[in-house]
């Protein structure tokens, strides 16, 4: 059974900068997985903000984050992080760290389709 946990979030004001980790532990080969970071915002839709498919070391972005945020990853360590800079108060949520096996080598498509998901971590950015 894998487990993630996260750590890194908290309270910036806008333009600051935070780093989240996810740490996981439970699996076999860490190169088999895609590992997401999504968000909940008050009152709003759960959104995936970045992917990274940990074989391919590709990565993909929402819109709104792109140029701004950066996942990473760290295999010795199992651990991926997303760097976050330039944060505005929109960016303000819980952040999930989410895992899930490669399929043909692919991420899921669609993001409630990861498997495995963290507890969630705070980032609250005041203007």
């Amino acid at each position: 059974q894998v487990q993630l946990e996260e750590s890194g979030g908290g309270s910036v004001q806008a333009g600051g900068s935070l780093r989240l980790s996810c740490a996981a532990s439970g699996y076999t080969y860490y190169s088999n997985y895609c590992m997401g970071w999504l968000r909940r915002a008050p009152g709003k839709e759960r959104e995936e903000v970045a992917r990274i498919n940990i074989a391919l070391r590709t990565t993909a972005y929402v819109d709104s984050v792109r140029g701004r945020f950066a996942i990473s990853q760290d295999n010795a360590k199992g651990t991926v992080y997303l760097q976050m800079d330039s944060l505005k108060p929109e960016d303000t949520a819980i952040y999930y760290c989410a895992a899930s096996l490669l399929v043909g080598g692919r991420c899921p498509r669609n993001p409630a389709d990861f498997r495995y998901w963290g507890q969630g971590t705070q980032v609250t950015v005041s203007s």
